[in-house]
């Protein structure tokens, strides 16, 4: 039996040709091969999986390679290129920074960069994850790196490029990896399975180039996976179930759901996601892509923003047209907010309902079926008019009798002209600026019923209003509830000047504090607790309090100082003065 190679060996890139997603770099380093301009040292940076070691290997092979092609790729044949592959090459050099990253491994190193090859024009030394490195080894490296003999070549691999000291990116010429995108990898995977023999559908190499998140090694690893779960015949049901992935079904019925305002639906789809294991967050996301792929199928000449498989756009497509433009950007904005309340909320499961819910009521909500009017007995009463389009969705309403039609009464009647003699008298309103009708037909057709208060009423009212001494002695009341709890409230409040003046048929109580600081801080953080204690005391709902500040020329002298409370004794009482001077006491 033939020992078993992993797919992401066996198909590992051999030269730059077979480079996936990185077409600017290889034509970068095979220019600079092709016109001699070769650097001592090189920095290939990006995330996992994208090939960084591979160009590393393709680069130095290329430059060792005795027949090179027209394209600059490495013939293959030749004895440096046949020692590569076979393992044995004493001119490309690779060393482990994870594992070998004190200043003793730099140090052989750097004695080891003084041998000239014996094979090829020059000595490669490739050295993945160099981020490892300590900071002594980085120090240690640093004359090497910048002034190598002339047949060494040094090429510095890394994930995390932030790592790693200005002083050595300074030294090296910088290439950046990109991510490979979805259809560069089910391009690579789709070629892969027809050699291995595979059978796989589009959906399926889908679902893979997602979860592999722009690193082919991952996806390729990925790929052994399915083919060891499922065999040489792969569908699309059997891999979202060996990785884990949620199926994209889900998010179209949550979106019928959430068009048709059917919130029940769509909290019972939520739940069977739960009951299958799926993470909560990883849903919401999910969800939150399906939206922004609608929105781009939506929009004409985003087509290519689109890593769908050909038979699932045209899904997407057919309801992305039944979804409004503002409908989708409603949806965004509270996946967005549920997304980023998520962790913070204490019980996570009805955070994520309330955000379904919200989902199914926007543009409206939900019709809800209204209770069946029944029509009264004779004499009774009238029945309600029909209230035609402005009636509510799911709402009866039940036609009059024609033998006896009756118009729909007001709310309040303000005419006795028209009244029927089998109607009891309508009650009286209660005395109010502004009332609105409490009737089906008038909110309906939004009457809007105003009672002006009588002459005799607002003279009643206006003479049950306090008189100045009294809320002067009800302010005195207001600062003694505050003795005890907040002293300093207290004494502002009760050395407050009071004006008391008449508005609108109310009262405004003006109280003069002693500076701004005082009157802001009352404005803002206790002037609605004063009001509602003073309108208790004096049994009136109708005082408001305004602060101010006495004006500087009014205000009186404060006495701080021991020497001017001692003068101020002295210009008080005569015979404390004559003591001061008979003892010839010095009050500085």
């Amino acid at each position: 039996m033939a020992q078993y190679i992993v797919s992401a060996r066996k198909y590992r890139p051999d030269s730059f040709e077979a480079l996936i997603g990185q077409d600017n770099i290889a034509r970068t380093l095979k220019n600079s091969i092709l016109r001699g301009q070769l650097a001592h040292a090189y920095l290939f940076c990006g995330p996992r999986g994208v090939g960084k070691t591979s160009a590393a290997r393709i680069f130095a092979k290329t430059i060792n390679c005795s027949h090179p092609s027209a394209d600059m790729e490495p013939c293959g044949e030749c004895e440096s290129c046949v020692s590569f592959r076979e393992g044995r090459s004493y001119c490309i050099h690779e060393l482990d920074a994870a594992s070998n990253n004190g200043v003793e491994d730099i140090k052989a190193l750097m004695e080891q960069v003084q041998i000239p090859p014996q094979v090829g024009r020059y000595s490669v030394y490739i050295i993945d994850e160099v981020h490892m490195l300590t900071q002594s080894a980085f120090n240690a490296f640093l004359k090497t790196l910048e002034e190598p003999p002339a047949h060494a070549i040094f090429i510095l691999a890394t994930t995390e490029k932030h790592k790693i000291i200005p002083t050595i990116l300074s030294r090296c010429q910088t290439y950046d990896f990109n991510r490979i995108s979805i259809p560069d990898i089910v391009r690579n995977l789709r070629d892969i399975a027809g050699k291995e023999g595979v059978k796989v559908d589009d959906e399926s190499l889908h679902v893979i180039a997602h979860k592999a998140d722009g690193a082919m090694r991952d996806a390729l690893t990925i790929f052994d996976q399915t083919v060891a779960f499922c065999g040489t015949d792969i569908h699309y049901e059997d891999v979202i179930r060996n990785l884990n992935v949620l199926d994209y079904e889900y998010s179209f019925r949550l979106v019928d759901a959430f068009l048709a305002k059917d919130y029940a639906t769509a909290l019972l789809t939520f739940d069977e996601i739960l009951s299958k294991g799926f993470n909560s967050l990883h849903f919401i996301s999910a969800l939150g892509s399906h939206l922004r792929d609608l929105l781009v199928s939506r929009t004409g000449g985003l087509e290519s923003l689109l890593d769908l498989p050909d038979s699932l756009r045209e899904r997407y497509r057919e309801q992305a047209g039944r979804c409004s433009v503002k409908f989708l950007y409603e949806a965004l904005g509270v996946i967005a907010q549920c997304e980023g309340g998520y962790k913070a909320a204490t019980n996570q499961r009805l955070h994520i309902e309330f955000a379904l819910m919200r989902l199914s009521f926007l543009g409206g909500v939900p019709a809800v079926p209204a209770p069946v009017v029944s029509a009264p007995a004779a004499g009774a009463g009238q029945p309600p008019k029909d209230l035609g389009e402005g009636r509510l969705p799911g709402t009866a309403a039940v036609a009059p009798e024609p033998e006896k039609p009756v118009a729909a009464a007001p709310a309040v009647i303000l005419s006795e002209q028209s009244e029927p003699k089998n109607l009891p008298e309508a009650p009286k309103p209660r005395a109010r600026r502004r009332a609105s009708g409490l009737s089906l037909a008038s909110l309906i057709e939004g009457e809007e019923i105003t009672v002006e208060l009588a002459p005799e009423e607002s003279s009643a009212a206006a003479a049950s209003l306090p008189d100045a001494a009294t809320l002067e002695s009800k302010w005195q009341e207001l600062s003694a509830t505050y003795t005890t709890s907040q002293p300093r409230l207290a004494n502002a409040l009760s050395g407050a000047k009071v004006t008391v003046e008449e508005a609108d048929g109310g009262i405004i109580l003006s109280f003069a504090l002693v500076n701004e600081a005082q009157k802001n801080w009352i404005a803002e953080k206790k002037l609605r607790e004063l009001e509602e204690r003073f309108r208790k005391i004096c049994d009136c709902p109708k005082i408001r309090l305004e602060p101010c500040v006495v004006p500087e020329e009014e205000q009186e002298d404060k006495i701080y100082m021991p020497q001017e409370k001692a003068r101020d004794l002295m210009s008080k009482n005569a015979e404390v003065g004559q003591l001061v001077k008979d003892l010839a006491l010095d009050i500085r």
